[in-house]
């Protein structure tokens, strides 16, 4: 059973960056059957899909509010995933979920079968 944990969130200030990692266990072949999303929740908002990246890492995806400033990548040798976040800002303060799906490509209906615990980001003076 395919299990996810995410790390690397904290406290910065506005303008700072931070690299979430997830890290992928118990799955019995690669993890370049997985395509892997990201998602966030704040605190009385909606969950917001915010990046995906297909199973081999050819293709990739943003929402609108973190494009440009937001990278995702894999490195399937380590079982891991990345979000790399720069020029960060209040509103994306948020709990951070890692999520996977066995689909080569980025799934179009935004389902994932497979969640992580999330981590926090706070972004804040």
């Amino acid at each position: 059973q395919l299990q996810l944990v995410e790390s690397g969130g904290g406290l910065v200030q506005p303008g700072g960056s931070l690299r979430l990692s997830c890290a992928a266990s118990g799955f019995g072949s690669s993890l370049d059957y997985y395509a892997i999303g990201w998602f966030r929740q704040a605190p009385g908002k909606e969950r917001e899909g915010i990046s995906c990246i297909s199973s081999s890492g050819s293709s990739t995806n943003y929402a609108d509010s973190v494009k440009d400033r937001f990278t995702i990548s894999r490195d399937n040798a380590k079982n891991t995933v990345y979000l790399q976040m720069n020029s960060l800002k209040p509103e994306d303060t948020a709990v951070y979920y890692c999520t996977a799906i066995l689909n080569l490509g980025c799934p179009r209906s935004g389902h994932y079968d497979y969640w992580g615990q999330g981590t926090q980001v706070t972004v804040s003076s």
